[in-house]
């Protein structure tokens, strides 16, 4: 496409050099230029694309999108100013790829927990209904045979308009996606036409990033007051933030546990294996057999439930899409085992996440509940002694662990989880301990506190580890190890051969 016909999707502030030339990719990475590339110089936290000017120019851009001018501009190049370079990048990568949003419905999942979940329910259902849906989340962006591996939750608008434009000719007809928090306050989705949003929950997490609740908020319900329009938005009223979200709007669809809500359960049960409910709502009843288990997973059924009602899904299809859903990688996933220890492997990394999967559990009354948790380094600290205090809280046995260690030095992560259970009552064990008593114990290797964990469950015992749900790596330092706990979990408990993952990736045999 024609620069200047490209630059009509935004408001430059100025314009250095001709907008005549023809425009053959887009790119916000320098390493991704090619002859006849537009580059957006994004400015980041810890790199600056305006930095890498000089190397896109000498790969072939013809064309800059950025928040300032450089001194010297190089001739033949034109070079464009806005006020916002991500703003910009989404309007332009929209009309470049020519609106692929505006063809087919479009579904944004947002909040802390249960996303991924939601998206999972809703391409199920869809598919049941005959429709081929496309899905972009924290796990990986798919359709049909095509997969793509999620580097971060919600990617960069420019990819996820390039992929959704791939997707749609490929015969997809539904885009269910994930949107984070950092996409809504990066602008990351500016450029997409949702017709329909989910509010899940919010509770602590990435207050490193937007530093109070007020505005890690407020990124949220951007999703709803700015980019939905007149779409349909369903809400979950049970949480105090979509409570108030809900004022926004008599017309928005609210779910929760009681007839306050517009879909409600009539009945439900929680099991060891399953869930069994009757939802009520407008538009009728629907039966519901899922192979989750947890009670925070009823929530994510109801906000699917209602979504897909809304969007104009019969309730049989409904019901038949939710029973036949495949487990979500790493979302409470169950790992089989003959020693009758339901083992357990979750996502569950804030504070909220984990004292509703463990409240679960504990409902189902397991001989003893074994966790093991641990914390990310390089992100918000404030929700580490939270955490392990829910971890004790719920756990005959909690055995705190590294989890991402990343920059930070993992024991002191640890330091600050011990902080948090030794507040909330519980009392620190040495191993030889652990068996008969209650507390908690830390074991900075993850590795050996996987096998640790898994010497001592027994049959009828309940272990969840925690944190790092579908992951098949660890990063400690700047370095990304491959580390799977479903993997390591089966080779524990079944003895099976995972010779890849044997090294220790932590390294790490100190003392907290």
């Amino acid at each position: 496409m024609n620069l200047e016909q490209l630059l009509v999707a935004t408001q430059p502030l100025d314009v250095v050099g001709s907008m005549t030339m023809a425009i053959s990719g887009l790119a916000c990475d320098s390493r991704k230029v090619q002859a006849g590339t537009l580059f957006f110089a994004l400015p980041g936290a810890k790199v600056d694309g305006f930095d890498y000017l000089p190397q896109a120019v000498q790969a072939g851009a013809v064309a800059v999108v950025a928040e300032r001018l450089p001194d010297v501009c190089v001739e033949g190049v034109c070079y464009v100013k806005v006020a916002n370079a991500r703003q910009a990048m989404a309007a332009i990568a929209a009309a470049y790829y020519g609106h692929p949003t505006a063809k087919v419905p479009v579904i944004g999942v947002t909040g802390t927990n249960g996303k991924t979940t939601t998206t999972y329910l809703l391409e199920s259902i869809f598919k049941q209904a005959g429709f081929s849906p496309a899905v972009f989340g924290t796990i990986e962006c798919r359709f049909g045979d095509v997969q793509y591996e999620a580097a971060i939750t919600t990617p960069e608008s420019l990819d996820l308009l390039q992929m959704m434009a791939e997707f749609l000719q490929k015969g997809a007809d539904v885009l269910i996606l994930e949107v984070s928090s950092h996409a809504l306050e990066q602008h990351r989705v500016d450029g997409i036409e949702f017709n329909a949003a989910v509010f899940t929950n919010l509770t602590q997490d990435h207050l490193d990033y937007h530093e109070t609740f007020e505005r890690y908020f407020a990124s949220k319900r951007r999703l709803f007051t700015e980019l939905l329009g007149e779409g349909i938005a369903v809400i979950n009223r049970d949480d105090t933030w979509g409570a108030d979200l809900l004022q926004e709007n008599p017309q928005w669809i609210a779910f929760g546990l009681d007839d306050r809500a517009d879909v409600y359960p009539l009945h439900v049960t929680v099991g060891r294996d399953q869930i069994d409910a009757t939802f009520t709502s407008p538009q009728g009843d629907v039966v519901i057999k899922s192979g989750m288990i947890g009670d925070f997973n009823v929530y994510n059924l109801l906000g699917a439930v209602a979504t897909a009602q809304q969007l104009g899904i019969g309730n049989a299809a409904i019901s038949k899409g939710i029973t036949q859903a495949p487990q979500v990688p790493g979302r409470v996933e169950k790992v089989k085992n003959d020693k009758n220890v339901l083992a357990l492997v979750d996502y569950s990394h804030t504070p909220g996440a984990l004292d509703q999967a463990l409240k679960t559990l504990s409902k189902l009354q397991p001989k003893r509940l074994l966790t093991l948790v641990g914390c990310g380094g390089d992100r918000d600290k404030g929700k580490r002694p939270m955490m392990a205090a829910a971890a004790v809280k719920y756990s005959d046995l909690a055995i705190f662990t590294s989890d991402n260690p990343r920059t930070e030095d993992p024991l002191e992560i640890l330091v600050q989880m011990k902080s948090g259970a030794v507040a909330a009552g519980s009392q620190e064990l040495d191993m030889t301990q652990a068996a008969d008593a209650d507390g908690f114990i830390v074991i900075p290797d993850r590795r050996e506190a996987i096998e640790f964990a898994c010497m001592l469950a027994h049959s009828g015992d309940m272990l969840l580890v925690a944190g790092k749900g579908h992951e098949n790596y660890q990063i400690v330092g700047t370095k990304k190890n491959h580390f799977d706990d479903r993997e390591e979990l089966d080779r524990v408990l079944n003895g099976a051969n995972n010779s890849e993952a044997l090294p220790s990736e932590t390294g790490d045999d100190r003392h907290v």
